[in-house]
């Protein structure tokens, strides 16, 4: 049997401060955080610049710029800062790892909004306005909906590297499940690292199928099944619309 199941499967180690409920809810409220933060900013700057075009390629390049920097030198760079701070005061110490993960989380919540946005046919856009839809209801009826697969994929690529990060983050907060790896190097104890690592890519599939079913759930169902039998068309001698241009014709009623 391998070790770390071993060690899993001990029951001291899923109670107390140093549990695995424990850890486990440490790292999701750690990241939780950073990725709700990231997409305050990233999500309405995301779809604004999508609606409008106006702004893209200076927020786009900034987004580039921010995705290409590993997530490891950017811990890095944080680390001297939070720990001249100190273990004293011990949130203030955090606010680095925490700004530093939201960084990490707006380029992808933004590039996915912004490029599932463009991605609409702007006939669809056209054919809404001349239907007398409002900016608005363009926006939330058609475009959103449309972007939606986009949307929610920028946002799981920023949840799971967040996810990822915050086991870095471990050596500053002190919290979350990235301590069972810190902790087994140092003792060592390979087992714990080995469990350490399964619980956190446990953790990043779990959330990732979680928000793979909120990505289907959001998807417009004439886009969801392309395949299901179509419905008797409106107009004799037309086809029934179909996929987009049919949620077109539900929203504008």
């Amino acid at each position: 049997m391998p070790s770390f199941i071993s060690w899993l499967a001990d029951p001291a180690h899923w109670s107390g401060a140093d549990g695995v409920p424990t850890r486990v809810l440490e790292h999701i409220e750690i990241s939780g955080s950073a990725v709700l933060v990231a997409l305050l900013i990233g999500l309405p700057v995301g779809l604004w610049i999508g609606h409008t075009g106006r702004g893209a390629t200076a927020a786009i390049n900034i987004a580039n710029i921010g995705r290409a920097i590993p997530s490891y030198a950017l811990m890095g760079m944080i680390l001297p800062i939070s720990l001249s701070i100190g273990s004293e005061l011990y949130w203030l110490s955090v606010v680095p790892v925490f700004v530093a993960m939201t960084a990490l989380a707006v380029p992808p919540i933004l590039v996915g909004a912004y490029a599932g946005l463009r991605e609409v046919d702007r006939d669809l856009i056209e054919a809404a306005r001349g239907m007398g839809l409002r900016e608005g209801q363009i926006l939330r009826g058609i475009e959103i909906p449309l972007a939606a697969p986009v949307i929610v994929g920028g946002i799981r690529t920023a949840v799971l590297q967040v996810i990822a990060t915050a086991t870095i983050g471990a050596i500053i907060s002190g919290g979350g499940l990235g301590r069972y790896i810190f902790d087994g190097l140092l003792l060592p104890d390979i087992p714990r690292v080995e469990a350490g690592a399964v619980l956190i890519a446990a953790l990043a599939i779990g959330v990732d199928i979680l928000l793979a079913g909120v990505q289907r759930v959001l998807t417009p169902s004439p886009l969801r099944s392309p395949a299901r039998t179509p419905e008797p068309p409106d107009v004799p001698g037309e086809p029934p619309p179909t996929g987009a241009r049919a949620l077109v014709r539900a929203i504008g009623g």
